[in-house]
């Protein structure tokens, strides 16, 4: 028996970020580690509020998003 799976097609700013480019390593860091890095990325990217607005849409939890952390997504989320 052949089952196909459809997998949803990634949004068009995706291909054009500096993330897709660089790796998710700095974008998932291990707990307690530095996203200065990730930031100073999302910073340089023209993608970025895209990203942040898709994070928000889809209540991405971890990672670097749009430039925030989790907790400041979090953050953003409670005082809208």
């Amino acid at each position: 028996m052949h089952t196909e799976t459809i997998t949803p097609a990634a949004p068009a700013w995706q291909a054009q970020a500096l993330c897709a480019q660089t790796g998710a390593d700095f974008f998932f860091p291990e707990p307690g580690s530095s996203v200065r890095e990730a930031k100073r990325i999302c910073g340089m990217c023209e993608m970025r509020p895209a990203c942040l607005e898709y994070a928000l849409e889809n209540d991405e939890r971890f990672g670097v998003w749009g430039g925030l952390s989790e907790k400041e997504r979090l953050a953003l989320r409670r005082a809208a």
